[in-house]
């Protein structure tokens, strides 16, 4: 396997894998049917994700080939230094090497993260669900396809089709070098890769995002970015989950009454706090685990606060550290809280649901990471890089 492919190689495969997959589109949606049969649980969001359809299979393609058409992240000068005994000192982007994705469900995942990443410069290890084996594998074929017709070793995207345990055992003593883990999926997933991994791991995290309707609202934005960001995708990290209304919001009883039927009209189950218990068709919060859960699912808790200051503690404490929204008429007071909501994307008068690497014009993501380090929020083509120092001299010594 060469050490470095070049830009121009890179593209091309990527270009191939567009073509072969709008090519084996059937192939792809045939194997997904198989998958989507066998799949018994009840969970509406798995179901979700794996579910591939003519767009998602177009949305994969298109991702390909804007991947194609994008600068090269890899040997991007960052900065450079002229020392005071004649060397030039450059710090420029580069590769992490091989980069491990592990997920569930989402088929496309195979195609855009591992695109993101081979890209990148990057050798691929998949290890997706077994709920989405007979999917993954049909597209994992036409990566080593795409690799062969440009004279690439299929070396450089490989699947990994392990078990619970043998995944346990190789993120622990990969049997290979492993630079990067990114796991994308639930909890569990990411606390099992987070405590076993032996190479660093970006956390592609949770969500539980919140909506603070303050007191300056305009409410028919309220409702829409709400509506929105629950129902739009239940089974996105950016859906919304936790509602926080201002106290003192003028036509608050009538704005409740609105939200309460917008929501129920779209199913939506609603969990009020001890403050709002009267609201029509609720049910009160069970317990306090509830504000920290990300439903995933048809429910949204609706609660009060008192102050913005209340509203930012309050999401600063339960919040996944994803996405968070502030409705107000009031610049000053949306600064304030998009300054202090400790979240990778905070938002003014828009909806959650943007927080996405093609959205917020990246073209793609590898993931959206909640950790601090290296990057924050959604992990595009630019990211997925380390950097390294190339200093040039001609016999300096120190």
């Amino acid at each position: 396997m060469n050490t470095q492919l070049t830009i121009d190689e890179r593209n091309a495969v990527l270009i191939s894998m567009a073509n072969l997959v709008e090519k084996e589109k059937d192939n792809i949606l045939k194997a997904n049917k198989i998958d989507l049969d066998s799949y018994s649980g009840e969970d509406l969001a798995m179901e979700d994700r794996l579910k591939v359809d003519d767009s998602k299979i177009e949305g994969m393609v298109a991702s390909l080939k804007h991947l194609a058409s994008q600068e090269d992240p890899v040997g991007v000068e960052r900065f450079s230094f002229k020392h005071d005994n004649g060397m030039q000192v450059y710090n420029k982007t580069a590769s992490f090497g091989t980069v491990m994705i592990i997920y569930e469900s989402r088929p496309d995942v195979t195609v855009e993260a591992a695109g993101i990443a081979f890209k990148s410069g990057n050798k691929i290890l998949l290890k997706g669900g077994k709920e989405s084996l007979n999917s993954n594998l049909e597209i994992v074929k036409l990566w080593h396809k795409a690799l062969e017709e440009n004279n690439i070793s299929p070396k450089w995207v490989e699947y990994l089709q392990f078990d619970r345990k043998q995944t346990q055992e190789f993120l622990a003593n990969p049997n290979q070098r492993v630079d990067l883990v990114v796991p994308r999926g639930g909890e569990r997933l990411i606390k099992f890769v987070k405590e076993n991994s032996s190479a660093q791991v970006i956390v592609s995290g949770r969500g539980n995002n919140f909506v603070y309707v303050d007191k300056n609202a305009n409410t028919d934005i309220a409702i829409d970015v709400i509506l929105n960001g629950k129902t739009g995708k239940i089974s996105a990290c950016n859906a919304v989950d936790k509602i926080l209304i201002n106290s003192e919001l003028p036509n608050k009883e009538e704005f409740l009454s609105e939200l309460q039927k917008a929501l129920s009209d779209n199913n939506v189950e609603i969990i009020a706090d001890r403050s709002l218990e009267n609201m029509n068709g609720s049910r009160p919060v069970e317990n306090e685990d509830e504000w920290y859960e990300e439903f995933l699912d048809y429910k949204a808790l609706i609660g009060e606060v008192d102050s913005t200051t209340e509203a930012i503690a309050k999401i600063n404490k339960y919040s996944g550290g994803h996405s968070a929204s502030i409705i107000s008429k009031d610049d000053k007071t949306a600064q304030h809280f998009m300054e202090n909501v400790d979240n990778a994307a905070v938002y003014h008068n828009a909806s959650t649901r943007f927080t996405d690497g093609g959205q917020l014009g990246l073209g793609g993501e590898l993931a959206i990471s909640t950790d601090k380090l290296h990057q924050r929020g959604p992990i595009g083509l630019q990211h997925l890089v380390t950097n390294k120092w190339y200093i040039h001299g001609n016999g300096q010594t120190r």
